[in-house]
Order: structure tokens, then C-alpha cells, then sequence
């Protein structure tokens, strides 16, 4: 095992009874720390609930297309907790290496003496110190629940904010309508810096325009400031300051045509002056692993056999149902394969809703369990839910079982196409089982 995961696991020791989202936890620890805080290379900010990840791949990929050194902090990971500090260096960036992040941790956790604190308080602060340590033109900072009290809000001064598309998530938390939460993402808006908006409901953008004004915060807005779009299979981006015809982004999906589009919005509103070629470069070469991910070798993917397509996805909500069911329609359309799902999902996920979009699409649904998780969704119940949004569904022990009783009822039937997808937890599981966790 890895120190840092052993020191992970004592961490959580200090988790308050309950989660009180608050900012002050976090305020007291950067101020013991001599606040890191302040000494970090200008901040882009990024909130949402879908596409915060791909949104940010696609800045990332563009400024290191440019030449610029690039800081990037995500959450959560898929196979290692390495893969949420991703540090600037010569050859592009790295994942933060295993003796720096338990020496940051061992600090933190000295100066924090055993007060009260969530792992995600300690770990952003354990982020931040690494990355103030470290020399960087620009950090790219996600969110990690809500905005307005997450950790990482205790940033004041970005160069820019970022809002991805709002839609109903961590209810217990944010709330259960998409105003409540559209308030607590527009939390991260800041004074006098601009915010870029993507595509958003009414009624979330009502409210993130009423904080902005209350925050002297200026809008640039999808549809009105800058717009999207695919055309003839290129992605064209429009604002005031003129047209771009682009390639294609290299991710999957619809949908990735709007992150694209934030990700070049905030670049050119922050000032950054990327030049064409490197957001060019930025959409063909980004790299975002289960979202919409071709598995094309490793061990599921050699099990399944030749004939038989794997798709990986992390999506879970009822939003991100839609839109991995209209690039899997997308598929189907250029080429027509029988669809088979196999999918986990935690019992806080709302499972019927995320299984609607897919009915008429999916001959099959396999569930399985979360793997490793007390707070997996049992397979029977998911199948019932599936059965409930219109799909054949049918419980099963684990995704190698679900694969190979796909492959063996289809050997003489022609090529398939397998969708793994409902969980973050469940697309790491299927990254390290493949032998491919991301790089």
C-alpha cells in the first residue's frame, strides 16, 4: 500500500460527525500554514455538475499546447488519489509523485493537530501548498461539491470563474431544486473577474445572473456572449472577437462540443491570448479517461473479444443519462451494433431517471455491484429500476461476468457494442481491472 493511502485512511479519523459545509475549517488551516493560498500562479475556478472534468482537460490540453505550464486539481480520482494533483512540469505535467504527496500530507496534518476537518479540507490544502511550492503559469482549480463552501473557495482573487451545465446532484447537500443549487455554484463568483457560463436551464441561469449582479461579477454567456456549435463535423466558436473553425474535439459526444466551447470562452476572456493553433491542438490531443472512453486493449477488452465494442463512462445523474444515450444513438447511426449496458450505481444516485434516455436503445442492461463500496445500490433493485424506465435488465456478480455472458450469447451474432457506465467508483474499478489507469 502506498504511505499517502495509509495516511488517507487516518485522516478520516478527524471527519466531523457531520458534514457541515463551511469554509472555516479550511480559513484556520491556510492561516496555520502561512497561506499557501496566496502564493499560487492565477487561478481559473471551475464549477457545475456535468462537465467540470472535460471542461477543464480541454484548458489544460489547449495552455500546455501553447507552451504554458499548467497546475490542474480535480476531483475524485478513478484508480489513484494521485490523479487529483496534477503538477506543472517541462514535459506537460504530471501526477503529483507518491513521496511529495505524503510529505504534504504528514505537514498538513501536523499543523492541522488533530482539530476536526473533512479529508477534502486537508487534501485541498495539502494541493495547495504542493502547488504553491511549484512554479506555474496558471492553475486550473475544480470545484469539489457545490462552490459557495466548498474548500476550495478560499480563493479570492481568480483570473477567471467557470460555471459548466447545472442539473440536479448531492441533493442532500445543494439542495434539491436546480435555483438551490444554481445558488451554490454561483457561490464561486467573484467581484470585478469574469464568469464564464455554459449552456444552462432557465431557472439556474436566472439565478446565477441575480448573484453576479449582487457580485458585480461580468457575465460571458453561452448563446449571448459566445456561441457553438458543430458544423459539417468541425466545431466552430463565435464571440466579439471574431469566428473560429476548429476540428472536431476528439472526446465523444455531443455534449463535448459545449465543454469545448466553455474551455475556449474562458481562455479568451481570461486573457491568456492562446494562439489558433494551440486550441487546434488542445481539441484533438485532449485526454479526459471515462467520459465516453474507447476501451481498445487490456484485459476486459481481450476477454470480450474482437467483435465487441467497450465504451466507458462515468455518468451517473439523470442529465448525464441523456447525453450518453444521444453519442450512443450517434454510434448506432453511423454504425449499427446491438447496445448492451452494464452499469453499478450508489444508493445516493437516482437510477430510474438516468435509465430513461436509454430505452428503445439498450437490448440489455446487466447490473452489477459497485465494486468495494458499503454504499453500493443492490443489483436486483437497479434491475427492478431498469425494468421500471422500459429495459430488459437482469443482476449479475461483476462487469468480467457481464462481458463474457455478452461475448459467449453473441460469438456467431455479429459485432456488439458494450456500454459500462452509472458510476465514477465503478468506471476507476473497470480502468484497473483493464490494466489502463490514466497517465
Amino acid at each position: 500500500m502506498d504511505r499517502s493511502n495509509a495516511i488517507l485512511q487516518r485522516l478520516l479519523n478527524l471527519h466531523p460527525r457531520e458534514i457541515d459545509l463551511s469554509l472555516v475549517r479550511i480559513e484556520e488551516l491556510m492561516t496555520s500554514l502561512g497561506h499557501p493560498d496566496r502564493l499560487l500562479p492565477p487561478i481559473i475556478h471551475v464549477a457545475g455538475t456535468n462537465g467540470k472534468g472535460s471542461t477543464t482537460a480541454f484548458m489544460r490540453a489547449m495552455l500546455e499546447a501553447a507552451g504554458k505550464r499548467v497546475h490542474v486539481y480535480t476531483s475524485p480520482h478513478l484508480v489513484r488519489f494521485h490523479e487529483r494533483i496534477r503538477l506543472a512540469s517541462p514535459d506537460g505535467g504530471r501526477f503529483v509523485d507518491e513521496n511529495e504527496l505524503a510529505d504534504a500530507l504528514i505537514q498538513v496534518e501536523k499543523i492541522n493537530d488533530g482539530r476536526p476537518i473533512t479529508q477534502f479540507e486537508i487534501t485541498t490544502a495539502a494541493a495547495f501548498e504542493l502547488f504553491a511550492r511549484n512554479p506555474a503559469d496558471i492553475l486550473l482549480l475544480e470545484v469539489g461539491l457545490g462552490g459557495r463552501l466548498d474548500a476550495t473557495n478560499v480563493v479570492t482573487e481568480p483570473l477567471a470563474t467557470v460555471i459548466t451545465p447545472i442539473a440536479i446532484d448531492h441533493e442532500k447537500f445543494l439542495g434539491d431544486t436546480i435555483e438551490a443549487i444554481a445558488f451554490e455554484k454561483a457561490g464561486i463568483l467573484k467581484r470585478g473577474r469574469p464568469a464564464i457560463i455554459a449552456p444552462q436551464l432557465p431557472e439556474a441561469l436566472a439565478v446565477i445572473e441575480k448573484q453576479a449582479a449582487l457580485k458585480s461579477a461580468e457575465l460571458f454567456i453561452c448563446k449571448r456572449d459566445w456561441i457553438v456549435h458543430c458544423e459539417n463535423g468541425r466545431l466552430v466558436f463565435q464571440d466579439e472577437d471574431g469566428l473560429l473553425d476548429l476540428p472536431s474535439p476528439r472526446l465523444a459526444g455531443r455534449h463535448q462540443f459545449a465543454n469545448a466551447g466553455t474551455a475556449i470562452a474562458t481562455l479568451r476572456q481570461a486573457g491568456l491570448k492562446i494562439p489558433t493553433p494551440a486550441i487546434e491542438a488542445g481539441l484533438v490531443d485532449v485526454e479526459w479517461p471515462a467520459r465516453l472512453q474507447r476501451l481498445t486493449s487490456g484485459t476486459l477488452v481481450a476477454r470480450a473479444g474482437a467483435n465487441v465494442e467497450i465504451w466507458l463512462d462515468s455518468g451517473h445523474n439523470p442529465s448525464a443519462g441523456i447525453v450518453i444515450a444521444e453519442a450512443m444513438a450517434d454510434l448506432e447511426e453511423r454504425a449499427t451494433r446491438p447496445l448492451f449496458l452494464i452499469t453499478a450505481m450508489l444508493t445516493s444516485k437516482e437510477p430510474i431517471g438516468f435509465f430513461r434516455p436509454f430505452a428503445g436503445l439498450v437490448r440489455k442492461v446487466y447490473t452489477v455491484p459497485v465494486p468495494s463500496s458499503t454504499a453500493s445500490r443492490d443489483p436486483h433493485e437497479l434491475a427492478e429500476a431498469a425494468s421500471t424506465a422500459g429495459l430488459s435488465a437482469e443482476p449479475l456478480a461483476d462487469v468480467e461476468t457481464a462481458i463474457e455472458q455478452i461475448a459467449t450469447s453473441l460469438q456467431d451474432a455479429g459485432p456488439c457494442r458494450i456500454l459500462i457506465c452509472g458510476s465514477l467508483y465503478l468506471a476507476g474499478s473497470v480502468l484497473a481491472s483493464n490494466g489502463t489507469p490514466p497517465r
